[in-house]
């Protein structure tokens, strides 16, 4: 069964506690960690040791788990201390962009090559490094997602499919899905209008609310047998209150729950908790 979560980003001006309570209680399965320097430092990697047992307590408390964790750079040192803090947490992903710039072959090489060795690193941990496709960066698209894919054979390597990326690229990410999806670990997710470079406002984020089509880009996630996590990655939440950023969720959760649930890829919740509690 696919798991559901939102990253933590979309909480970025609420303490950690708040955002994992209120994504669980929207419904989602679990919540990936933002550890993004500059943006949003829901774990703080540079002390993550501090952290640790809190954020078991809350994810305990909260009925949830800690799907993957987001952050964003390259920067080895960095992504030592989130392979350490993955591993002692049990956070099974770290979601990294690509870095350089679209159709500078130079980047693409570095990219790939820095993507590569850094994947080992993440396998000497028990993790998966996962880089997606991204607006403006070397890998943006999907015959740049296949030149990674054929070049980096780690089992700690994978990618993280976002359609509203791809769909910027001036794709369907519904038939850009199958051609990567062997290697897809993770999946970030959100809505947007308009093939332009930003995602927009965070209510043009909500899924169903903007023109990719999801449903069949769900639809093809499911045919093809994918059952990792799905995450809710929704950016520009600065300055919302917790009532807005929690209606972006639970809509979100109530669109991509019950488009899966139709696909047989989610259970009832009340099912699941019956199976759990024996």
């Amino acid at each position: 069964m696919i798991k559901l979560g939102v990253n933590s980003v979309l909480f970025k001006d609420f303490d950690v506690e708040t955002a994992v309570r209120h994504i669980a209680m929207c419904g989602y399965d679990g919540v990936e960690l933002s550890a993004i320097q500059g943006m949003c430092e829901h774990l703080v990697l540079d002390s993550w040791q501090d952290q640790a047992e809190e954020l078991k307590r809350i994810a305990a408390e909260n009925g949830i788990s800690y799907l993957s964790m987001e952050v964003a750079s390259l920067d080895e040192a960095r992504l030592t201390k989130a392979f350490e803090a993955a591993a002692a947490i049990g956070i099974p992903v770290v979601n990294v962009g690509p870095g350089g710039k679209s159709d500078v072959e130079a980047d693409l090489t570095q990219s790939i090559a820095t993507l590569s060795h850094l994947s080992e690193l993440a396998a000497s941990y028990g993790v998966t490094l996962c880089v997606k496709a991204h607006v403006g960066n070397a890998i943006y698209n999907t015959p740049t997602t296949l030149r990674a894919m054929e070049a980096i054979d780690s089992a700690g390597f994978g990618i993280d499919m976002d359609p509203s990326h791809v769909y910027r690229a001036g794709e369907n990410p519904e038939e850009a899905l199958p051609q990567v999806l062997s290697r897809v670990k993770h999946v970030h997710i959100r809505d947007c209008k308009g093939r332009t470079t930003g995602p927009g406002p965070i209510q043009q984020q909500a899924c169903g609310r903007g023109e990719i089509n999801l449903a069949a880009y769900c639809k093809v996630m499911v045919d093809g047998g994918y059952e990792g996590p799905v995450c809710l990655e929704v950016i520009g939440a600065a300055g919302h209150s917790l009532a807005e950023v929690s209606i972006i969720a639970a809509e979100s959760y109530g669109y991509l729950n019950g488009t899966l649930r139709a696909l047989g890829a989610r259970q009832p919740k009340e099912d699941a908790l019956q199976r759990q509690n024996g």
